[in-house]
């Protein structure tokens, strides 16, 4: 059985001078013998920076790199050509290509519509503060640059439930559109502020039939263009779970495909609303399990007074292991960003041991923790900070380890709050496999456990090679396993660089 791993290939403040496009096809080797299995890309359609923008402001879906829009040709990653030529040699490696899906806004419109609307409070959607009246909004898309090739749809303010900036007036806020399709928001998964269908720029109204339409013939062009077998839905807490359903329904059953998904729907702590999501969608999609990286960022905080034994308590991977995705961290909790989260370096060797070494959830690596980065931007405050991300030295090592040896029946040691430790016994398909983890947020530790009487005899060592004397597993398959202080040790027989 093929152990899954997914990176999620590039940051917020993506800088480096080689595209990323071009990065990734070059390193299609690298990443096939880390033993990544799916690769994450960012947006890959014109938005309203062009070449500087990250991807989810996003104006034309269609608009690959391939017409001057937005002042440039190429977007912030390359051009049409060098994204459809990453994912063909990605998947020339095995991996599949998860292509990020932004359907919930647009942005960047190209003329001004005069349209009815209505004042809204922010803090209570629900609640209308005026009466109907009419703004100057932009709201009309023709994508002047593309020309009507690909598709001639013109998006316009019947295609929007809500905006936020009355041009006439010059004021910002929340404003509900009055069109044909419904008197004031959607339904959508998440209740907070009431009703938050509305994020941000052009709010897209799926109940307008043909926005439906036109969304599911882009996704039919989009993987003939592409050929990719994964999508990533962005912020489907603010989208129609009933598209949503419709769209993945769709795609499937016109490519005879079973397209791999995977839903952000960020949740801190309450594990039930990503349940009661899974119930609505009928179990069509993964989930990032944002509340376990909520857990790893408090225990890098906390330090020994953080129960390691609880780690996995109220997360999606406990409840729903066949669905989750685990994640140290990603472009929306990295530093100087809105969800900020961004769990201590000291302790993401174990939080990365933890996601990849055990058999449920499906790991996804983050972009600088392979390669490092450095950006600067503002904080709260208004001033200029500069980061840096180191990255881990070791990663590469946890990662092949996963894919090599981290396979077998797994039993766990979660019995003290400051050490922890599991193993998996390996299997005949898989050579040398079987492996021991310890890890500590205090002081040094040592965990006895069981690896199987298959290993009996045999010299174990940590491959991270910071716990320097090796273990011999008795003839029940017992032993000792140790590890530094705030520290991990991966204890086995069979990994060589």
């Amino acid at each position: 059985m093929i152990n899954q791993t997914l990176v999620q290939y590039f940051h917020w403040y993506y800088n480096e001078e080689e595209k990323l496009w071009n990065k990734a096809r070059k390193e299609a080797g690298h990443l096939e013998d880390l033993g990544v299995t799916m690769v994450w890309f960012p947006p890959a359609y014109k938005s309203t920076e062009g070449a500087n923008s990250v991807g989810y402001d996003c104006y034309d879906l269609y608009d690959l790199g391939e017409f001057d829009q937005k002042g440039s040709v190429e977007t912030k990653y390359g051009s049409r050509e060098e994204y459809i030529a990453a994912i063909k040699t990605l998947q020339e490696k095995h991996i599949t290509v998860m292509a990020d899906v932004v359907l919930n806004h647009k942005a960047g419109a190209d003329e001004l519509e005069k349209i009815p609307v209505r004042r809204v409070n922010p803090h209570n959607r629900e609640e209308f503060i005026s009466d109907v009246f009419e703004i100057e909004a932009w709201t009309k898309f023709t994508f002047p640059g593309r020309a009507g090739k690909y598709s001639a749809f013109i998006w316009d303010y019947h295609a929007f439930s809500g905006i936020d900036w009355a041009a006439d007036l010059q004021e910002e806020g929340i404003f509900s559109i009055q069109n044909s399709y419904g008197d004031g928001w959607e339904q959508v998964p998440s209740g907070e502020f009431g009703n938050y269908d509305y994020l941000m720029f052009n709010d897209v109204d799926f109940r307008n039939p043909a926005v439906r339409e036109e969304l599911k013939r882009w996704g039919e062009w989009y993987y003939k263009t592409c050929g990719m077998k994964g999508f990533r839905l962005d912020a489907v807490k603010h989208v129609s779970a009933d598209f949503l359903n419709e769209w993945i329904d769709h795609m499937n059953a016109t490519f005879n495909e079973k397209f791999f998904i995977v839903a952000e729907n960020w949740v801190t702590a309450q594990v039930e609303e990503l349940h009661a999501y899974i119930e609505e969608t009928g179990g069509r999609m993964q989930l990032f399990d944002s509340i376990l990286h909520t857990n790893f960022y408090l225990a890098g905080l906390a330090e020994e007074r953080y129960d390691l034994s609880k780690i996995f308590d109220g997360t999606l991977t406990q409840t729903h292991p066949f669905l989750s995705i685990t994640f140290v961290d990603n472009h929306d909790s990295q530093p100087l960003q809105a969800l900020q989260s961004y769990v201590e370096y000291w302790f993401r060797p174990l939080a990365y041991a933890l996601i990849l070494l055990r058999e449920h959830g499906i790991p996804c690596i983050f972009y600088p923790d392979l390669y490092g980065c450095k950006y600067s931007d503002k904080n709260e405050a208004g001033e200029e900070v500069e980061v840096e991300l180191i990255g881990l030295p070791n990663l590469h090592v946890i990662s092949r380890i996963r894919k090599f040896l981290a396979h077998g029946l797994q039993r766990d040691y979660f019995d003290h709050p400051n050490c922890i430790g599991w193993t998996r016994e390996g299997d005949d398909e898989n050579p040398n496999s079987g492996l021991a983890v310890v890890m500590s947020n205090g002081d040094e530790g040592i965990k006895t456990m069981e690896i199987g009487q298959r290993h009996a005899g045999k010299t174990f060592t940590d491959a991270l090679g910071i716990w320097q004397e090796p273990v011999v597993i008795d003839e029940n398959g017992w032993a000792d396993f140790s590890c530094q202080g705030k520290s991990v040790s991966i204890w086995t027989s069979g990994y060589s660089q």
